[in-house]
């Protein structure tokens, strides 16, 4: 029992330090995101590859999440934004940052650890965009602030998306839309748009898990981010999310096709699939009048991890 409560207490003394600084460790980060086996950053966030950064971005919302909530993830949508962009829609992986009413003292220790970290001069809205890199999404947690609440303008924008080529969903405020507007490729999803600054507000910590709305946010997350709501997707879920989607959809293609030429009746294609029904479907993706969204072999394997 001894050494059992000794372990315990080396495991959270080991979380504590990890979670000292502003920015969370790399160890910090491995640690809460270890189910992702694959390449990660420098800064321990999971490296999902581009490749399903892109397929994921021409599926809908529907589809993936209602795969994440067959795997137990229910908390990972948000609805009801203000979208700067409405019809561009926006994938990357997760940088985040958590923003508080401001409190003296914490604010000092916040700024003198920020320089320990080498981090730049304040104000300290500009560290989160310093630590992005190209497919990053910036993604902050600013308590819904309106008035005195938007942490960033086209200025701010204009970083942000030089280093990430992407925009910012944020839980509060942003400012100046139509200068945002003008940065080709940037977008927002904010929960309204103000005309003051950031006031009364600091900084706590960058790349730790953060509610946004709804949502569970941890670093390294994938977003699916559409005109009628975001989604958080773990990054070790990723591919299997993107391709049961995409699978889905062809499924419905292959529905809708036979369907409509009568081959089949309703109860057949919404029950379980006979056997010939299933080598039909097969025979369908062989002549698919698109590409595949997969590779030929993704595809095979998936179907054969469902005992087709």
């Amino acid at each position: 029992m001894k050494k059992l409560s000794l372990l315990f207490l080396i495991i959270f003394l080991g979380f504590t330090a990890y979670c000292q600084n502003v920015g969370s460790s790399p160890e910090y980060i491995q640690a809460i995101t270890a189910q992702w086996k694959g390449e990660r950053f420098a800064d321990g966030r999971p490296k999902v590859p581009d490749e399903l950064l892109e397929r994921l971005k021409k599926l809908p919302i529907e589809g993936v999440w209602s795969v994440l909530r067959n795997r137990g993830y229910s908390n990972q949508f948000e609805g009801n934004w203000t979208v700067l962009l409405p019809d561009e829609p926006m994938t990357g992986r997760v940088v985040t940052a958590q923003y508080m009413p401001l409190r003296p003292d914490l604010d000092e220790w916040v700024k003198a650890q920020g320089k320990l970290e080498k981090r730049a001069d304040p104000p300290t809205n500009s560290w989160p965009i310093d630590v992005l890199v190209n497919g990053d999404v910036y993604v902050a947690d600013s308590y819904g602030k309106v008035d005195d609440g938007p942490i960033l303008g086209d200025n701010l924008g204009t970083a942000i998306y030089t280093k990430s080529k992407r925009g910012v969903i944020v839980y509060g405020t942003v400012r100046d839309p139509e200068g945002l507007k003008m940065i080709g490729g940037f977008n927002s999803w904010s929960k309204g748009i103000d005309a003051s600054f950031l006031q009364q507000m600091m900084l706590t910590s960058i790349n730790a898990p953060i509610r946004i709305g709804h949502a569970t946010v941890l670093p390294g997350d994938v977003v699916l981010a559409k005109s009628h709501g975001v989604l958080f997707i773990p990054a070790h879920l990723v591919e299997e999310v993107v391709t049961t989607a995409e699978v889905t959809q062809i499924r419905d293609e292959f529905g809708w096709a036979r369907l409509k030429a009568g081959i089949y009746r309703p109860g057949q294609i919404d029950s379980q699939w006979t056997e010939e029904i299933k080598k039909d479907f097969l025979d369908f993706v062989k002549n698919y009048h698109g590409k595949l969204p997969m590779t030929t072999e993704q595809f095979e394997r998936y179907m054969k991890e469902r005992n087709w």
